[in-house]
Parts: structure tokens; C-alpha cells; sequence
């Protein structure tokens, strides 16, 4: 059996832990596995970590960071520390079932499994809000597609990434990947780019069908920021994203594409958000080129050249004949 590390990220969560963290702590200890769980908290204005001292000194480790700086750079506090084998990175708004790693821990008995995600759907009803996401780009714009799963129950079930909200991954390719990358902070599309990486790599993400969570819609996030300063966020790392992973006359393509496609359909629209997300990629290219430049090394190092079109044919290749279920 592996072991279990659980990192949770925590920004002003303490109601969502009075509500969620004994149900979540009670599984996890009824595993097998030897587990730990890590809690950072991203310099909360609440009382998260006195509540947490108080309450669980001798249940969880608790990292208390003296300054605010997002999901990416949060879990990977976490993701430092963590001693075993799995780490499961978990938000606080999130409620897992009592079956939730009946199957999961299988996954992992592949060497290539990067990690595994099941179903979430919604705290009091069961809308799916995440499942598995088909491979689809438009141009070379990666879009957004329909949750699914295959009939086939004894066939993995590929995605292209795995919800940081509740993504079971390999400790040792997590921390080979170095974490989340920190220029998508403070959150928003870092667990996309971070399954792209892997996918790169030659590690496989899968989703599970019948392993269940529930999940608090925006629990953490709804009265942080103002609407347009979130929707500028969201922008900029899907950029981010693409020019990341993009290279050549793809890149070049996709600038094209996303002028006429978002920008110039912006200054019509009074969706300037769009245009400040994009001016980000140029103010933050220098950086963003390290970050490849850094990843393209690892590349070299695994041995391997995957781009990311090459990565959306693979994962199709792998559903041909397969008989899909759209969500």
C-alpha cells in the first residue's frame, strides 16, 4: 500500500473547515496507508490558524506563511514538505466521500500514472461540476470541452488535467515537475498547465467515474475580488498557458489568433480585460521564456520532445474504438 501525503491550501477557510475537516480527516485516517496531512495557509485575516492549533495539534501539520501569494505558490509549500508516496492536493471547500480511494490507489500501480481525479459534484445535489476533459483545440487555442467517461469500466479513462481541487498524483513526479508554476498566482489555471507538463513528460492523468466528492461552488473564492479583476486573471494565465506550451509557427499562429479572435473583438465589446490579460504575456515574457527554458531542460533530461499538439493526439489516440459518455 503507498503512503498518503494531503496538502490543503487554506486563505480565510476556517468556516469551511468547522464544516468539512473532521469528515475529511476521519477518511483519510481510516485508510490503510500511512498518511499526513499538511495544511498552508496563505496568510489568512481569519482565524484559521488558531482554530486549527487549537483543534488539531496532534492531527495535522500546519505551515502558517507570513505572506499572501496564491494557489501555486501555497500548495508548493506543501508540496515541499510532504514525506510519501501519493500527495493528494485538496481545497477546503471540498468533502470527500467515504468509498472515494476505493479504486484510486490502483492507478499508481502503472509507472507512467502521473495521478487521478474523480468525479465533483455538488454539495446538497449532484451536478457534475468537474470530470474527465476530451483533448480539443480550436486553431491552437485549447477549448474548453464536455465532461466525460468511458463505458468501458475496466479502461482507464484519460483526461487532459486533473482539478487541483482534489487531484491524487505521484509525490516524486510532482516534485520532479516542480509543483505548480508560480506565475499563475494567485490561482486560476495552474493545475491545467501543471497536467500539460506531465502529459509532456510522457506521464498519463486519469479520471475515475465512481470516486465521488462534493464541493462547495466558489467557497473560496466569492468574496475575495471584484468580477473584472478576476475574469483579467483567468485571461492572462490561459495566455499564459498557451505561450508556454506552444512553440514556433504555433505560437506565432496562435498570437494571430487570439489578436482576432479576443483582442480586437474586445475594444468592440468593452471586454478590456481581455486586452489588459494579453498586454500580461509581453510585460511578463521574460519570465514566462525562463519558465520554458526550464522545462525544456527537463525535457532534455527525460529524454523526451512531446509538444503539447502531439499530447492532444496521443490522448485521442488512446479513446479510439473507445465508446465515450458525454457529461
Amino acid at each position: 500500500m503507498k503512503s498518503l501525503s494531503v496538502i490543503i491550501p487554506n486563505y480565510n477557510g476556517k468556516h469551511l473547515f468547522e464544516k468539512y475537516l473532521d469528515h475529511n480527516i476521519r477518511v483519510i485516517k481510516s485508510l490503510a496507508n500511512e498518511t499526513e496531512i499538511i495544511i498552508v495557509d496563505d496568510a489568512s485575516k481569519d482565524d484559521s490558524v488558531n482554530y486549527l492549533k487549537e483543534k488539531y495539534s496532534n492531527e495535522i501539520i500546519v505551515i502558517a506563511k507570513e505572506n499572501n501569494s496564491g494557489f501555486s505558490v501555497t500548495c508548493n509549500e506543501g508540496i515541499k514538505k510532504a514525506k510519501y508516496d501519493l500527495i493528494l492536493l485538496l481545497n477546503t471547500d471540498v468533502l470527500i466521500t467515504e468509498n472515494y480511494f476505493d479504486n484510486l490507489f490502483n492507478y499508481f500501480d502503472k509507472e507512467d500514472t502521473f495521478g487521478v481525479m474523480g468525479r465533483i459534484i455538488g454539495m446538497n445535489d449532484d451536478v457534475i461540476q468537474d470530470a474527465a476533459r476530451l483533448p480539443i483545440m480550436a486553431g491552437r487555442k485549447i477549448k474548453p470541452s464536455n465532461f466525460y467517461y468511458l463505458q468501458e469500466k475496466e479502461v482507464f479513462t484519460p483526461t487532459l488535467y486533473l482539478s487541483g481541487a482534489v487531484a491524487l498524483v505521484d509525490a516524486k513526479k510532482l516534485k520532479t515537475l516542480n509543483g505548480f508554476n508560480e506565475l499563475f498566482s494567485p490561482f486560476y489555471g495552474e493545475d491545467i498547465e501543471l497536467s500539460i507538463r506531465a502529459w509532456r513528460l510522457g506521464w498519463k492523468s486519469y479520471y475515475h467515474h465512481e470516486a465521488i466528492c462534493r464541493h462547495e461552488i466558489s467557497g473560496t473564492t466569492k468574496n475575495s475580488q471584484k468580477k473584472y479583476w478576476i475574469k483579467k486573471i483567468y485571461f492572462r494565465n490561459r495566455f499564459f498557458l498557451h505561450f508556454l506550451h506552444l512553440n514556433g509557427i504555433n505560437l506565432f499562429i496562435w498570437h494571430l489568433q487570439v489578436i482576432f479572435t479576443n483582442i480586437i473583438p474586445s475594444l468592440f465589446t468593452f471586454k478590456s480585460f481581455k486586452l489588459k490579460a494579453y498586454q500580461q504575456v509581453w510585460k511578463q515574457r521574460r519570465k514566462l521564456k525562463e519558465s520554458k527554458e526550464e522545462f525544456n531542460l527537463l525535457m532534455k533530461h527525460e529524454h523526451t520532445e512531446t509538444s503539447l499538439i502531439s499530447v492532444m493526439t496521443n490522448i485521442n489516440a488512446m479513446l479510439t474504438g473507445k465508446k465515450i459518455i458525454k457529461l
